[in-house]
Parts: structure tokens; sequence; C-alpha cells
């Protein structure tokens, strides 16, 4: 049986215009556990070649070029509307995908949470939720 998310949270990301082109999200599920990941427009990778290339134009030896490398796993998505990543999220659990791109939050500081030893911790999500910005439909 696929658990579904009881709770999602969002916290907006401003750029340096002040749009928001990433987010936040955690998703509390029915069975209680809290899952946490980073979701991203075009625009923000758009934004990070653009910072790649002028960072590798400031080294003598490096060649300007633009790219983007996301160390943790990102789910890009068209917009950061609430209906949209709500039904993202659906189809990752429908797809059984969630837990490749969401890292579960733990209890414990040194349990893995992932095969890639990704992790999390309640500590860190509680400080999330109490100042997150909560988006409304």
């Amino acid at each position: 049986m696929i658990e579904m998310p009881k709770r999602i949270w969002i916290e907006m990301h401003s750029n340096d215009a002040g749009e928001s082109d990433s987010c936040d999200v955690i998703v509390e599920i029915e069975n209680s556990k809290i899952y946490t990941s980073v979701f991203i427009t075009v625009p923000y990778l758009q934004r990070q070649m653009e910072l790649s290339y002028t960072v590798s134009k400031q080294f003598p030896d490096a060649l300007p070029v633009r790219y983007a490398v996301l160390e943790t796993p990102h789910v890009v998505v068209e917009n950061l509307e609430r209906d949209t990543i709500e039904d993202t999220i659906d189809n990752l659990m429908i797809l059984d995908m969630f837990e490749s791109v969401f890292t579960q939050v733990t209890e414990d500081e040194t349990t893995r949470t992932t095969t890639t030893g990704k992790r999390a911790t309640t500590e860190v999500a509680a400080a999330v939720i109490s100042d997150v910005l909560v988006v409304e439909g």
C-alpha cells in the first residue's frame, strides 16, 4: 500500500531579483515519517550555470564554461506553485521514486537514511518547519 502525504511544508528561496526559483519541501506521510527535498525551476539551473561561468572566468587556468552541478537530489519542476509540487510528490510516490529524491529525517544523526548515506535530523526538520513559509494554494 502506498503511503500518501499527510502534510507538506514549503519554504521558498528568493534569488537576487527577489523571484522564487527554488524551495525546500518537507513532507510528513501517513505513517508520521518526515522527508525533505529541494525543488527547483529551469531559471534556477540557468542562474547556477551563469554563476559557474562568472566564477570560472576569475581563475587563470579555468576555461569559462556554463554548467551546473547538483550535489544532492533536486526535483526540477515547471513552477513552484503548490499544486505542481503536490502533484509531483504524488507522482513520485505512485512511481516508487519518492525515496530516491527525498531524504528521510531521522532521530539519530548517525543513522543512514538511504544507500547513498543522505541524512537529516529531527532537530533540523523541526527548525525548518517552525520557520518555514507555507505556500497557500
